[in-house]
């Protein structure tokens, strides 16, 4: 049974009263912010704490597992606040006006679903150096069911490397050399970025990819102009980190014609 318009609205009514809550609390935080800001100044503590962070995250982490919110989800919220704050602390002792923003901007298709840079697809002639190297950096790589495909996360960071030995990557490689094959930009419909991208003539490799976790991604060309492969993806399934079949798909797509 279709639930009628009204209880549509009552409850659209009611995220913007939580959304509005959410709002007021952040300022609640911010001041507090603030108020820590002047603190540390006073007392020539360390504006960056990392067991700090670390403790933070991983306490709001629990209280969202204990709150059926996935922890994943809730720990990249903190950290965007946590990097707000810390850009709080460090700009309240700046001596220049704060530049003035206004809400009513003027949003493009893209700007209205687009999110954050959800992953990094770099191809890689040596895969077991690239490997070293961003585990000296810190970052944690994990295999896929791919031998050639690895994830390596930092925080909210993903890097997905491809080493050679499909017919996709080798062409890539031979053209381009090691280095970035696309950014994938989140967003919150693959489906409607690719009628956006469409109506303005862009050109696209790709239909909308679906895999088997719910993943969703269409992918522009190669622009001439930038050297820049772009990949838009939304999640229709669990959050679960990007398969080795899912990057395979573009590859796959790049030995096609373009759309």
């Amino acid at each position: 049974m279709v639930a009628p318009l009204s209880d549509l609205n009552s409850l659209r009514k009611k995220i913007d009263e939580i959304d509005a809550a959410i709002v007021d609390l952040l300022a609640q935080r911010m001041a507090v912010c603030k108020d820590v800001a002047a603190v540390k100044a006073q007392t020539a503590t360390a504006v960056m704490q990392p067991q700090r962070v670390r403790e933070v995250l991983n306490l709001r982490r629990q209280w969202a597992i204990d709150t059926n919110v996935d922890p994943d989800f809730t720990e990249q919220l903190f950290r965007i606040l946590l990097a707000e704050t810390h850009r709080i602390e460090i700009a309240e002792v700046l001596t220049e006006p704060a530049p003035t923003k206004s809400a009513d901007s003027l949003r493009s298709a893209l700007d209205t679903v687009a999110c954050r840079i959800d992953h990094v697809v770099v191809a890689v002639v040596n895969l077991s150096a690239a490997i070293q190297f961003l585990t000296s950096l810190g970052f944690k790589t994990t295999p896929t069911q791919d031998s050639a495909i690895v994830t390596a996360d930092a925080g909210g960071v993903t890097v997905v490397l491809v080493g050679p030995g499909d017919p996709g990557v080798d062409a890539h490689l031979a053209a381009h050399g090691s280095g970035v094959q696309h950014i994938a930009i989140e967003v919150l419909s693959a489906g409607f970025v690719q009628q956006a991208l469409a109506a303005a003539n862009v050109p696209l490799l790709t239909d909308v990819i679906i895999d088997a976790d719910g993943h969703e991604q269409v992918f522009t060309v190669l622009d001439p102009s930038t050297g820049v492969q772009l990949g838009f993806i939304s999640r229709t399934g669990h959050r679960v980190p990007i398969s080795g079949q899912n990057v395979r798909a573009l590859f796959s797509a790049l030995t096609k014609p373009s759309k």
